[in-house]
């Protein structure tokens, strides 16, 4: 009876601990899995780099102040045949026009993950942008994939300014998501985000455009085994993106044979 007594007493124990970790997990907003798709809180100094690479889940739904969760969003709003295309790192005045008339061809509406600068430097674009019905997100002021190595006050600032530069060149029109460079984000880069309305978004499908992989290579991750209500992760910005765009000129006419449906990501829930 004794041996009982003492074993039952230990696994009581360890399933205590596990829910406190748990309950911890969720309060905090951190996923209670690793993430994968490179868009996930970066805290270690001296942790390895991380890359985009696909795919991931959810993450975890506690809420900020603003009623935004702090959990990074990797699902497409809808049922599981919807799809959110998002294209980071512009406006460029090359690649932005043409990945707006592709999208415009197809009836696709997409979230367009801007940089400040940039933003300030070709407001004209942003402005195309969301004339056509696309939503904007704050990619930073200037891309700084190392500013989880940086301190709060730093992420603060790059999220806020980045959000006001794309603000000013559209006033009145909202800044409804933010990506932090390379998917850095961080506890506080997510509550930040959170508690000025911008839902912190990731990705669950990368071709790694930006890598110039050639169109073969971009179309059969694009094409491959989809996640449910995937959110697919393109570039209009950042160098040479031709191949981006010749694959958005195939890409999307195949989605639409196959049964999809364009939404944006998911930004109240889960």
């Amino acid at each position: 009876m004794r041996i009982t007594t003492s074993s039952a007493r230990r696994r009581r124990a360890g399933h205590a601990a596990a829910a406190a970790l748990l309950g911890l997990l969720v309060a905090s907003g951190t996923p209670a899995y690793a993430a994968t798709d490179g868009s996930a809180d970066r805290r270690a100094p001296d942790a390895p780099p991380f890359g985009h690479s696909a795919p991931a889940g959810t993450a975890g739904a506690a809420q900020g102040a603003s009623g935004v969760p702090l959990g990074i969003s990797r699902l497409a709003q809808g049922a599981g045949r919807h799809v959110a295309i998002t294209i980071d790192d512009g406006p460029d005045p090359r690649w932005t026009p043409q990945v707006l008339e592709t999208l415009r061809k197809n009836h696709v509406k997409a979230t367009f993950c801007m940089i400040g600068t940039k933003a300030q430097k070709y407001p004209e674009l942003v402005r195309a942008v969301a004339a056509d019905g696309h939503r904007l997100c704050d990619h930073s002021v200037d891309h700084d994939v190392t500013m989880d190595h940086k301190p709060v006050a730093y992420q603060r600032q790059q999220i806020l300014e980045g959000k006001a530069m794309i603000e000013k060149a559209v006033p009145g029109v909202p800044v409804t998501y933010y990506r932090a460079p390379g998917g850095a984000f961080t506890p506080d880069s997510r509550a930040i985000a959170a508690a000025n309305g911008m839902r912190p978004l990731g990705w669950s499908v990368d071709p790694k455009d930006w890598s110039r992989p050639g169109l073969k290579s971009i179309l059969s991750t694009v094409e491959g085994k989809l996640p449910q209500q995937p959110t697919v992760l393109f570039h209009d910005g950042g160098g040479d993106r031709s191949e981006t765009v010749a694959a958005l000129k195939e890409y999307l006419p195949w989605l639409t044979e196959q049964g999809y449906s364009f939404s944006f990501p998911a930004r109240t829930t889960p």
